[in-house]
């Protein structure tokens, strides 16, 4: 489904992705795992049209996206679950969760409302609440349901356990569990590697903006560098 080649990012002379190659196939969780600083966010925010590529070449569905505008990238298919929750803090919880389905045009956004506050009651209880005044956990449901209502074919989710307590950590990795039961193409970058792993069909490990390994979550979860860096142990 999505094709990164040879990626290349820079921010002004500083080059921060030095030609990555990374897939997603139809269906997959595929996770991004590494130091704060290796590339992660940077290279999401390029898929995304939030960044510009300096080289290489982004596909999606088979068609160039490279460098394309962010609202092109949402229209195509592709919605990210951004870092920090990044909700609108003056609008209330139904008014966010609704400009998820800003760009679309069919008639069924209110009973994709209605699935997302069946999938996270808590957000039916707050719907007419300002989205600023809710927890953590409370924003990040919110963010999660508001990237769902654009019906994405991709969902991509940066860091969404970052800052939260334990418990809520719990429930953002099984509702992520639950996207991916439901069909849902993921390309996860989460700090919690162990969850991250967990989660994934299959998973890349950033160093100073270079891939250093590939494989299966499972392999990744079993190698000994991993488990030592990363996953304490």
């Amino acid at each position: 489904m999505l094709t990164v080649s040879d990626l290349r990012v820079s921010y002004g002379p500083i080059e921060v992705i030095h030609g990555i190659d990374i897939e997603v196939g139809e269906g997959e969780c595929v996770a991004l795992i590494g130091a704060n600083g290796a590339g992660k966010s940077s290279t999401l925010k390029a898929i995304c049209g939030l960044v510009p590529a300096s080289a290489g070449i982004i596909t999606f569905e088979g068609r160039d996206i490279t460098n394309q505008s962010g609202h092109a990238i949402v229209k195509a298919g592709i919605t990210m679950c951004p870092e920090g929750r990044q909700v609108f803090p003056q609008m209330t919880t139904l008014q966010n969760l609704r400009m998820g389905a800003y760009t679309r045009t069919d008639a069924d956004q209110a009973s994709d409302v209605d699935e997302m506050m069946d999938m996270f009651p808590i957000l039916r209880d707050r719907a007419n609440q300002a989205a600023g005044t809710l927890s953590g956990g409370e924003q990040e449901m919110l963010a999660i349901g508001r990237a769902l209502m654009a019906r994405p074919k991709l969902c991509i989710f940066d860091e969404p356990s970052l800052g939260l307590a334990p418990k809520i950590v719990a429930e953002v990795g099984a509702t992520i569990q639950r996207i991916k039961e439901m069909g849902k193409t993921i390309l996860l970058v989460e700090q919690n590697s162990a969850m991250a792993l967990r989660l994934a069909d299959r998973a890349y490990l950033f160093e100073a903006g270079e891939i250093v390994l590939s494989g299966t979550g499972t392999e990744l979860q079993s190698h000994p560098d991993v488990a030592k860096a990363y996953l304490g142990h």
